[in-house]
Formats: structure tokens, C-alpha cells, sequence
């Protein structure tokens, strides 16, 4: 009877000590914790992917905006070359057509005074009529050679007035003439390429009921 009833506990006893292997066994194994761990790996390589296309994009726009700037710069750099180039022609071509405005406004009495020799001489008188030839040939290679340079004169014998280019000394009343006409001029003016060196000097008509503002 004991023989049998070792016989009964010995595989009672063998099927305990298989249970505690098989346990040991699965405690040596490593758990795995299957698709959460490979969401939170996934999540993890999404933020780093997220954080680099971020980056890249980041330095791409620096770059962009930096190519910008240096491409704005150099397009104002070339506008500014342009436009101090402009004003360089300007200034010498205003120094070339001005530089003798001083000078030539200097010689405008000397050709005042050949002039009025002229008018006051007696071409009649055979003693003097040599004189007045020579003066007249002086004027007019006076005024040739001034005229060589851009000096104009201006004679508004007949003309409208204008206060630009005239100065009313005085004013009459005549039939012979429109309102507002220069019916004589006291003093030829004159201009240097344009630009006005001195007015003429004239007289101005009017109408009994009209007149002209004399203050150019």
C-alpha cells in the first residue's frame, strides 16, 4: 500500500516542480510589451522628423531672407551708383553751360555802349562815318562771338509782354499798338543757353481801360 501511494505522489511532485520551471523559465524571459512600446518609439521618431524638417525649413527661410537682403542691397547700391552718376552729368553740364554767366553778364555793358555809340553817331558826316563803321564792325563781332557761347539777346521790339523775359520801365496809351505790346525797347536783354542773364528794359502799351501788371 505505501508502494502505491509513492507511486501516486511522485508525479504529483514531478508536475510541481515542472510548474516552478516553466516559471522561472518565464520570469527569464523579457517581457514584451508588444504595440505600445512601438507607438511611443513611432510618436518619439515622428517628433524628431518634425523637429528637423522644422529646423531645415527654419534655416532655409534665414537663407532666403538673407539672399533677400543682399539682393535688395545691391539693387540700391546700383540705383544709388546710378543716380550719383546722373547727378555728375548734371553738374558738369550745368558747370559748362554757367561758367560764363558772370563773364558774360560783365560783357553786356561793353555791348551796350557800342550800341549807343551807333545810335548817337551822325552816319551822314563823311568824318565821322569811318568811326561808326568801325564800331559797327566791332559790335558785330562782338556779338558773334559772344552768341559762339549761348549768349542770346533779346529784343521784344513789337512782341506781347512778358514778365519772364521783360521789364516795364513805363506805360502809354496807344492806338497804334495792342494792349499790353512792347512798343519800345529801352535796353535789349539777354539769356545764357535759356537761362536769363537780364531782362529787356520796354515800354509798354495800354488801352485807356486796360493795363499790365509791370511787376514780373
Amino acid at each position: 500500500m505505501s508502494e502505491k501511494r509513492d507511486e501516486q505522489a511522485q508525479p504529483e511532485k514531478d508536475a510541481e516542480v515542472t510548474a516552478e520551471t516553466v516559471q522561472e523559465e518565464a520570469q527569464d524571459i523579457p517581457v514584451q510589451e508588444g504595440e505600445v512600446v512601438s507607438e511611443d518609439e513611432a510618436a518619439a521618431g515622428d517628433d524628431d522628423a518634425q523637429q528637423r524638417i522644422y529646423a531645415l525649413e527654419t534655416a532655409l527661410s534665414e537663407a532666403e531672407a538673407k539672399i533677400k537682403d543682399q539682393q535688395e542691397g545691391v539693387l540700391r547700391a546700383r540705383a544709388d551708383m546710378e543716380n550719383a552718376r546722373r547727378r555728375a552729368e548734371a553738374e558738369v553740364e550745368k558747370a559748362r553751360k554757367f561758367a560764363l554767366e558772370r563773364f558774360a553778364g560783365e560783357l553786356l555793358p561793353v555791348v551796350d555802349n557800342l550800341e549807343r555809340a551807333l545810335e548817337a553817331g551822325d552816319s551822314s558826316n563823311d568824318a565821322v562815318k569811318p568811326l561808326l563803321d568801325g564800331v559797327e564792325m566791332t559790335q558785330k563781332s562782338f556779338i558773334s562771338t559772344i552768341e559762339k557761347f549761348g549768349v542770346k539777346s533779346i529784343d521784344p521790339q513789337g512782341e506781347a509782354f512778358n514778365p519772364e523775359l521783360h521789364q516795364a520801365m513805363s506805360m502809354q496809351e496807344s492806338a497804334d499798338h495792342e494792349p499790353n505790346t512792347v512798343m519800345a525797347v529801352m535796353q535789349k536783354g539777354y539769356e545764357l543757353n535759356g537761362r536769363l542773364l537780364r531782362p529787356a528794359m520796354v515800354m509798354v502799351a495800354r488801352a485807356p481801360d486796360s493795363g499790365v501788371d509791370t511787376k514780373a
